[in-house]
């Protein structure tokens, strides 16, 4: 647990004074004050975390984590788990949800096989689909899919930390590629299982009301899916004051490398935006193990899956979009990255009072 450790003690609050000098050059502005909402939000917190006054996302990365879940044994999915190998392909070529909207923000897709249960061995690059760039993969494969913590843990704590450290490994690896923001995505079939089982213990919810139909199961499977996570959770009874044992016990691969690499991003002054459900399970748990991390972290969208409001609740995130998404990958983090990049081209391109000659005087 030496990274882990190491990784903790890096992570500091934010510096208050950024927000300060953010705020006096946004109420500088050609507009009212405020006027523009929750992009100058958007913008005093890329100067905070950075602490640069004038900053740079010229280098974007989304890193989509995949992982295969024993808990599919039972039933709580529409798909098999063969789909996550053939999306993980689907990635590489370039044809997913997530490819065209990280195109569209302009940033890079890092696919990372954390979880899988396939032998990819060295894919060769696929060919381009539609003209459009495919992802980059990264085989960091810890598990060959989780164990179905229905019978038992999902992994074991060697494993859970594994998983965070090898989210932590990339975020110190990007970080010193240069790269200004990180967004979180996932792959995984069954996750919004251990997602839900995750939101219930860390937030204190009953099973039901974090718990829904993820790709769309029946109302009969919904009550299955339910009632599993209900006897996962007492059967492997995962400590609520205990994030890492939460994430062992009833937790996924993808969801620990999400979790690591947001503590990664904090450690190293990098924002990062978090997806939909699965991966705000990620943050959640980073949040549990060090709540300083919300500081670095921005919730892109709030998701059709209803366990989704709880989790941000417990961390004080209010997302950005509400669009009905429920896909994963990354896509509402892409998104979200086009109106964070919005926010810091108004904070640095909008002229100032005094630059075009507008009186700033307000008349009573």
């Amino acid at each position: 647990m030496d990274l882990l450790n190491e990784t903790l003690i890096n992570i500091k609050p934010i510096n208050a004074e950024f927000y300060a000098v953010a705020q006096r050059h946004l109420d500088n502005l050609t507009k009212p004050l405020g006027s523009l909402g929750r992009l100058e939000e958007f913008a005093r917190k890329l100067v905070a975390i950075t602490e640069n006054k004038s900053p740079i996302l010229d280098k974007k990365v989304v890193f989509t984590f995949a992982g295969d879940h024993g808990i599919t044994e039972e039933g709580v999915s529409a798909y098999p788990k063969e789909v996550t190998p053939q999306m993980v392909f689907n990635f590489l070529r370039g044809g997913a949800g997530i490819n065209v909207l990280a195109r569209h923000a302009g940033a890079e897709v890092i696919v990372v096989d954390i979880g899988v249960d396939h032998d990819f061995g060295n894919p060769p690059i696929p060919p381009l689909v539609k003209g459009g760039e495919g992802g980059l993969f990264v085989s960091m494969k810890v598990v060959r899919g989780t164990r179905n913590f229905a019978k038992g843990p999902a992994m074991t704590m060697d494993e859970a930390v594994k998983c965070l450290e090898v989210g932590i490994e990339l975020a110190n690896g990007y970080a010193k590629k240069g790269y200004k923001i990180f967004a979180t995505g996932d792959m995984g079939i069954g996750n919004t299982t251990p997602s839900s089982a995750i939101a219930a213990v860390l937030t204190g919810k009953p099973v039901p009301e974090v718990t829904s139909k993820g790709t769309g199961i029946s109302d009969e499977s919904l009550q299955k899916k339910i009632a599993v996570i209900e006897e996962g959770i007492r059967l492997n009874n995962p400590d609520s004051d205990d994030a890492i044992d939460v994430l062992a016990k009833v937790g996924g691969a993808e969801i620990g490398g999400i979790a690591g690499l947001i503590l990664g991003a904090a450690a190293n002054g990098i924002p990062v935006i978090i997806d939909g459900f699965i991966s705000t399970a990620g943050a959640l748990i980073a949040y549990c193990i060090k709540p300083e991390v919300t500081d670095y972290m921005f919730a892109a969208h709030n998701s059709v899956e209803i366990g989704h409001e709880a989790m941000l609740e417990k961390m004080g995130l209010k997302p950005i979009l509400d669009l009905d998404l429920r896909l994963g990958e990354g896509t509402g983090a892409a998104l979200a990255m086009l109106m964070i990049d919005a926010g810091l081209k108004i904070y640095k391109e909008m002229a100032t009072f005094n630059e075009a000659g507008v009186s700033d005087e307000i008349i009573n």
